[in-house]
């Protein structure tokens, strides 16, 4: 840190996203584009403020292992174990498919076999990080296609390992590919056996230690020795040190301490992460680009309508409804931050040329911005094909089968939440539908059986289980919305009692006469309770209150209502 010029450059690289992240962010636009314009515009092809130096490489490399490690926290066998049919089903097939046959179009335009591997694996690759925070930031992650783009973002990023490995062995050039595939891959087993055997027999102890000293530094300071230690065992293995940092964080994601680890990292993983993507627009040669953009711009097509298509295929081919399948293809066919990670080691191995390096990377980078429109071209064509027919529900109706004499609770909110917890005080089952998005993410992610559905379209009550259910529940907040909740349910399925939260009496009898069993209005009764404790507070019993209440509810509130007049 003497050298001044480091020193600058360093502050530079920290000082370019503070000031076009926000931008981007203001923009409702991902940070990863952020980063990447900050590198373009920072870089040796632009402003030459900061040079593609070592220490650059270097923050890059540590930013790709915690994310990596992120990706192992995250993962756990049972959640493996569940999605197995989409993760190694789907997930497969399309890194497989994609791959060999972009692979076989760069060979047939004149690529040798080892570049067309590495264009076809890379390309083959998503965006992890901006799809998602797409997702997230939509509360679309806990939905069917939000399950089916994580299981396929899932098997590339278990994919890139063994694809960087393939990608040093063939830049060492030994007389028998083969073999060294083989002994790097009897060297990969060995290291993973021997790192999760130690790792699970010494973690945990370690960890309990460290946190009953109380200590959030100490904490931190063994969550950093755990995942670069690991990555330095793979690195002395002949490994990557990604690689390493992905077990780190598998082995985690077993213990209780994973939470707080997983807070703990966070800030490092974002700017570490973030850096990365800063350090692949350094990369990107404008002038390049520039000069090759005719050819540059028939790549990107070709990447996001043939991947579209392949993803489309495969979807369909797995019995994926329709709507899925157009949001997955088109969420899923940009290039991801791990191709950049594939071409950067490929030309650092001379198996791609630094001109054709450049120009995927920069279609890569290009794709990932039109990521956002993308995924709202998506949408837009699930809701046409929702409105010309009836629209899917096979995730509920797979998952709510097993249910029956259930309660169907529509409306997820705080009244619909506090039925669920009585119910299941009791031991009742129920099933729960909400449309808001963020709710039920935070619902699923704590097991509760909620699901994303509108309940007064029959399609979605029948997958429900609504034709086997003992009883429904409405405690939407719109009259409206419960109104016509009522109404399908009482049509369609006439065996089946109705309770609903009504707004006032008015409105009470306006649902009774819709067919509701009964109906309790909200306001009305928060004021009969409140009511009852004033009444014994002041001196009256307990009996005497309770047989106020009860005439009032006898007379279907009309009393208060003829007090509240034209305001009930």
């Amino acid at each position: 840190m003497r050298d001044p010029e480091i020193l600058r450059q360093l502050l530079v690289f920290l000082l370019a996203p503070v000031v076009v992240v926000p931008i981007f962010r203001w923009m409702r636009y991902s940070q990863i584009v952020g980063y990447l314009t900050a590198g373009v515009l920072t870089g040796p092809h632009a402003l030459g403020w900061i040079a593609n130096t070592a220490l650059t490489a270097a923050l890059a490399e540590l930013g790709i292992a915690f994310l990596f490690f992120a990706i192992g926290l995250e993962l756990s066998l049972d959640r493996l174990r569940v999605m197995r049919r989409l993760v190694f089903g789907l997930g497969a097939l399309q890194v497989a498919v994609t791959a060999a046959l972009i692979g076989l179009v760069a060979y047939a335009l004149g690529a040798d076999a080892a570049a067309a591997f590495v264009i076809g694996g890379g390309l083959a690759l998503s965006s992890t990080a901006f799809v998602l925070q797409l997702m997230v930031d939509r509360g679309e992650q806990v939905t069917r296609f939000g399950r089916t783009v994580f299981a396929v973002l899932l098997f590339q990023d278990l994919a890139v390992v063994p694809l960087l490995a393939i990608v040093f062995v063939l830049g060492q050039a030994p007389p028998s590919p083969w073999l060294a595939l083989a002994w790097a891959g009897f060297k990969a087993v060995a290291a993973l056996v021997l790192i999760v055997a130690v790792g699970r027999l010494v973690l945990r102890p370690v960890f309990r230690m460290v946190a009953a000293t109380r200590s959030p530094e100490l904490f931190v300071s063994a969550t950093l020795l755990v995942v670069l230690g690991t990555g330095w065992l793979t690195t002395q293995g002949g490994l990557s040190l990604p690689l390493g940092a992905f077990l780190a964080g598998l082995l985690l994601s077993e213990t209780e301490y994973r939470h707080q680890v997983e807070a703990d990292i966070r800030p490092f993983r974002g700017l570490l992460v973030g850096l990365f993507f800063l350090t692949v627009g350094l990369s990107i040669d404008l002038a390049l680009v520039a000069r090759s953009w005719p050819l540059m711009l028939a790549l990107l097509g070709a990447l996001l309508i043939g991947k579209s298509a392949i993803l489309l295929a495969l979807c369909l081919l797995l019995r994926e409804s329709l709507e899925v399948a157009v949001r997955v293809a088109l969420l899923l066919a940009q290039g991801g931050e791990f191709a950049f990670v594939l071409f950067g080691a490929a030309m650092g191995q001379g198996l791609l040329d630094v001109r054709s390096g450049h120009i995927l990377v920069a279609a890569v980078a290009l794709s990932m911005v039109a990521t956002p429109f993308l995924a709202t071209l998506g949408r837009t064509v699930a809701k046409r094909l929702q409105q010309r027919g009836p629209a899917e529900t096979t995730a509920l109706q797979e998952e709510a089968q097993a249910y029956a004499d259930h309660v169907l609770i529509a409306g997820f909110g705080r009244v619909g939440q506090t039925v669920a917890k009585v119910l299941g005080a009791v031991g009742v089952p129920y099933v729960a539908l909400d449309l808001d998005h963020a709710r039920i993410a935070r619902c699923r992610g704590q097991g509760l059986p909620a699901f994303y559905g509108d309940a007064s379209r029959v399609d979605v009550l029948s997958a429900a289980g609504a034709g086997r259910a003992r009883a429904a529940v409405l405690t939407m907040d719109d009259p409206a919305d419960i109104d016509r909740a009522v109404a399908a349910l009482h049509q369609h399925f006439p065996e089946l009692r109705i309770f609903v939260r009504g707004r006032d009496p008015h409105h009470g009898r306006r649902l009774t006469q819709s067919g509701a069993t009964a109906v309790v209005p909200e306001a009305v009764e928060a004021s009969l309770q409140l009511g009852s404790i004033v009444l014994t507070s002041v001196g009256a019993s307990p009996e005497d209150a309770a047989r106020v209440i009860a005439q009032f509810r006898q007379g279907d509130y009309v009393g208060l209502e003829a007090i509240a007049g034209e305001d009930s």
